[in-house]
């Protein structure tokens, strides 16, 4: 369990779901993590489930907004001379408004968290990413930035302004030894949506049968499949690969 071994990886949104399962595995194989989110308790109890799964872990958290402190994370927990091998671009904000009643303040506010925090943490890892010589980032976007569907116009734009980022880094960062990939995942069962499904009386149970039409595999995938194909992708195993979209949707976009 050593593929990321005395590597450094930061990982924003990563107080649960995916970004939480990322940094276990991460740690799990050998990287120094930094978790960004701006729930100070979820990273708690992520920091402390990593560090119970995993002795000796090496987790640091900083609880910011992605949207506006991409330099300040950068520099406060890594300085200006630090290490940085692998920026995981996993933060995100839903909204669920029809496009056609959407306000220009709905738009912004997801545009913000969503694209531009996004190329915000790239350009302010860049530094650090190409001095690391393998340095690799990858953008969590989503299979409905490929597939589509109605109700999250805002988001699903957002996600699909990512896969176009991340090809559009990968031309620029070749020459520095950088990669760049994108991630889809397809419905996944994170604690968003348990929380969510709760709110309105829902047992996960139920939750769990309701997404049987959404894959080819006919369930939800579970944060830590998610995880899997990212740290490939984070990896040297992945080091002939860059600005590819891989769809870990379970068979979505085949449908």
């Amino acid at each position: 369990m050593t593929r990321l071994l005395n590597k450094t990886a930061l990982i924003t949104g990563g107080g649960a779901g995916i970004g939480a399962a990322c940094g276990l595995l991460f740690c799990t194989e050998g990287a120094a993590v930094i978790l960004v989110d701006v729930d100070a308790d979820a990273l708690k109890r992520t920091e402390a489930r990593i560090c119970d799964q995993v002795p000796g872990a090496k987790v640091t958290t900083v609880t910011a907004n992605v949207s506006s402190d991409a330099q300040k994370v950068i520099e406060s927990c890594l300085g200006t001379d630090g290490k940085l091998d692998i920026l995981v671009n996993n933060a995100a904000m839903r909204n669920y408004a029809l496009v056609a009643n959407a306000t220009e303040e709905e738009w912004q506010s997801v545009i913000t968290v969503n694209l531009i925090g996004t190329a915000n943490y790239c350009a302010a890892a860049l530094p650090l990413l190409r001095r690391s010589g393998s340095g690799s980032i990858v953008n969590v976007s989503s299979c409905y930035a490929v597939t589509g569907r109605k109700g999250m116009g805002i988001y699903d734009a957002t996600k699909a302004a990512q896969l176009a980022l991340t090809r559009t880094l990968a031309h620029e960062e070749a020459a520095h030894g950088v990669r760049v990939n994108a991630v889809c995942p397809g419905s996944t069962l994170t604690d968003f949506h348990v929380a969510k499904a709760e709110s309105v009386g829902k047992s996960v149970e139920q939750l769990k049968t309701e997404r049987q039409d959404t894959s080819l595999l006919g369930r939800w995938a579970t944060p830590i499949e998610i995880a899997y194909p990212i740290l490939w992708l984070a990896s040297a195993e992945a080091s002939f690969i860059t600005g590819a979209t891989l769809m870990a949707d379970g068979g979505l976009s085949a449908m």
